[in-house]
């Protein structure tokens, strides 16, 4: 069966979908409507549910399994489906909300393995002891969780696969560039992001926590690495220099960086997290677009449309 981005515009869909956010907003002409984001392992697509009812708002909210009839549009350059008729699933409908989340490409036993192994690689006993010790504490979490609510990685597993494809391009880049730091580079990457298993709500209908709103997955990191350091002892400067290669990943203050990078390692990490959360974007994208078309256009990426030249395959 098809998933909800495989339909053509103008294709009409019948289709169980998974209702990952529901905000409510006022029309102008004074009533109610819903934006839902409807979601299966395919990706996600914007359908309005207008003139709705108080029961309505409280029926189709995130974590809801709906069925959908409806026809895909194409709205100011976006896929947007409109609902002909929505109804909530029941227990003889046989669907469960893991059949419609969408999850990195390799399995959780993979990333698992291949970060144990560049841990394994790290010749400095510090920068081992804490990236071994936070990986441990978190491991669960960050196995599960997306690596954002939208944008990259936003996805069953996402933070894990986003970690090992930077660490992936670490090693092709530090075989190139020998001055480089591996331990260091290696565990800012695995660490950078890891303060997400507290600052989000978890792998479905994600949400910002609490603390993810008050302090940032950037605060969060930084004082666990100040924690671990303390719990096990280890004291020198490996902590404050790994504490600021986690803290500068963002790269400029405008992008909420708390400090520019200001030891080399920090800046690499800062490019390759750049890297490969824009070719995530840039690959999902342009998995919907046919050769010859433009892909709608993708915010984070100045609002900009991509070409699939006819030539790709």
């Amino acid at each position: 069966m098809k998933g909800i981005l495989e339909h053509e515009v103008g294709e009409q869909v019948d289709l169980f979908l998974l209702i990952k956010s529901a905000t409510k907003g006022m029309a102008s002409n004074g009533k109610p409507f819903l934006t839902l984001i409807l979601q299966d392992k395919s990706g996600d697509i914007e359908a309005k549910l207008w003139d709705i009812s108080n029961d309505q708002v409280r029926i189709f909210q995130a974590e809801t399994i709906v069925r959908v009839a409806g026809e895909v549009h194409n709205y100011r350059g976006r896929l947007q489906l409109k609902i002909r008729q929505i109804r909530p699933t029941s227990a003889h409908d046989g669907v469960n909300v893991a059949d419609f989340l969408e999850t990195a490409p390799i399995d959780k036993e993979e990333i698992s393995s291949k970060i144990t192994q560049y841990i394994f690689e790290m010749k400095n006993p510090n920068i081992q002891r804490i990236t071994r010790h936070l990986m441990k504490k978190y491991l669960d979490r960050f196995l599960e969780y997306p690596a954002a609510t939208k944008n990259h990685h936003e996805f069953v597993s996402g933070l894990g696969f986003h970690v090992v494809s930077m660490l992936d391009l670490a090693k092709a880049i530090a075989e190139l560039y020998p001055s480089l730091d591996r331990d260091l580079l290696y565990s800012g990457i695995i660490l950078h992001d890891l303060g997400k298993v507290i600052e989000l709500s978890g792998p479905v209908s994600t949400t910002y926590t609490v603390e993810g709103n008050l302090l940032g997955h950037i605060t969060i990191i930084v004082n666990e690495i100040a924690k671990a350091a303390e719990e096990l002892g280890i004291q020198g400067e490996e902590v404050v220099v790994l504490q600021h290669v986690v803290l500068s990943h963002h790269g400029k203050l405008e992008w909420g960086s708390p400090k520019q990078p200001m030891i080399k390692e920090a800046e690499i990490l800062h490019i390759i997290d750049n890297i490969d959360a824009k070719m995530n974007m840039l690959d999902r994208s342009l998995k919907r677009v046919k050769p010859g078309e433009f892909s709608e256009r993708i915010f984070p990426l100045d609002n900009r449309s991509f070409y699939k030249p006819t030539f790709h395959s």
